[in-house]
């Protein structure tokens, strides 16, 4: 009788294809994030805190790559406590006022850079250092603004279903590209994408927000479809500046630790992008 340790060493997901090392990392980091997201609203923020953090060095890590030199454990050190503190102002844990904590801890990079005497370019390495937080920790934290923008209580409907949108969208774009896919979208930055991959991902995506809108009632159906061409529109983009940005240091992947997927920016580009938008959307309407 074989032992169960043999089986289970048999294993092993770099023995699948892409398409199937992407489709098992994709259920079980989808698992993941869904189950979380609905147990707790603390296990949401441990979750997102920690693809925060591993985005943010990933992007540090590329800048390196390009001669850059920004602060990387600051940075992120940055980058999280403005995920924290938009948390934990959104659930009435700290007052608003308190987000003014982060000029002078952002105004620490320029101290800490005088000091790096290695530095040939130190004003290069603090704008890096601010674009890492700009790009990547803004986005997640004002993912903490769309969950509490309804009536205050965290809304995990939001998260999941804007996750759901865009995975649908990424998996529509990229079934659809693969069969039909004659007519490139940008193939200056990025060969492989088509508009047919775009609207075979746009019909995905407006299906699975119809579902949505029948099971999650946070938001009525209007805004779930506004929600969705946001996605659509913005996250398309997300994923041709994040190819852009891999072009210019000429690597393929952003990272190798997730299977089939590449790296975390790899795999949340388009979230990057479409945050920002989302939670604008549902403040103002």
């Amino acid at each position: 009788m074989r032992s169960p340790f043999k089986l289970r060493s048999r294993f092993n997901i770099n023995n699948y294809s892409n398409l199937g090392q992407r489709v098992i990392t994709g259920l079980i980091g989808a698992s993941v994030i869904v189950a979380g997201s609905i147990y707790s609203e603390w296990l949401y923020f441990l979750i997102f805190g920690l693809i925060l953090i591993f985005s943010q060095m990933e992007f540090y890590k590329l800048s390196g790559l390009d001669g850059m030199l920004p602060l990387k454990s600051f940075g992120t050190f940055l980058g999280f406590i403005i995920f924290a503190l938009t948390f934990l102002i959104e659930l009435q844990h700290l007052q608003d006022k308190y987000y003014f904590l982060i000029f002078p801890l952002a105004s620490l990079v320029f101290f800490i850079k005088l000091y790096r005497k290695s530095d040939k370019k130190p004003f290069t390495g603090v704008a890096f250092t601010f674009l890492g937080i700009f790009y990547v920790a803004v986005p997640f934290s004002l993912l903490n603004l769309a969950a509490f923008s309804v009536d205050g209580t965290f809304h995990y409907e939001i998260i999941i279903g804007s996750l759901f949108i865009l995975w649908a969208s990424d998996t529509g774009a990229y079934f659809a590209g693969t069969k039909f896919g004659k007519t490139k979208l940008f193939e200056r930055v990025s060969p492989k994408k088509s508009w047919e991959g775009f609207l075979g991902g746009a019909f995905l995506a407006f299906t699975i927000a119809y579902v949505l809108s029948i099971y999650f009632n946070s938001l009525p159906e209007w805004q779930w479809f506004c929600i969705t061409g946001i996605i659509i529109i913005a996250g398309t983009y997300g994923d041709l500046i994040e190819s852009l940005f891999k072009r210019s240091i000429e690597i393929k992947d952003s990272g190798k630790i997730l299977p089939g997927h590449g790296g975390f920016m790899d795999r949340f580009d388009g979230l990057l992008l479409s945050a920002p938008f989302i939670a604008a959307f549902l403040k103002i309407f």
